[in-house]
């Protein structure tokens, strides 16, 4: 991974820390080991961005934009804390008796 690489990970991952800081171990965990995880911060923080930003827009199409990335914002941030929800979850099956011989 180059320098460059590291450090958009870096921000993605801070971004979404920042969103839920009650959550920051489980976060950093999930965005070592899921690249799907990993691929949905590296999207809100390319939209966090752009929202950011929006205000070099031209003016025909600024309120626009900015509506649509607020929603695309909202909606990642729903589907990370959705992630993380599952992550949580723990699955307990009873063991399957065996037949005795």
């Amino acid at each position: 991974m180059s320098r460059e690489d590291n450090s958009a990970h870096v921000s993605a991952l801070e971004i979404v820390e920042g969103r839920f800081p009650d959550e920051v171990t489980r976060v950093q965990h999930l965005f070592n080991i899921d690249e799907t995880f990993r691929s949905m911060c590296e999207d809100l923080a390319a939209a966090v961005e752009t929202l950011a930003h929006v205000d070099r827009l031209p003016d025909s199409v600024r309120e626009a934009r900015r509506q649509e990335y607020a929603d695309l914002v909202e909606a990642l941030v729903s589907e990370i804390r959705d992630a993380i929800r599952r992550s949580n979850v723990v699955v307990l099956r009873r063991p399957v008796n065996q037949p005795k011989s």
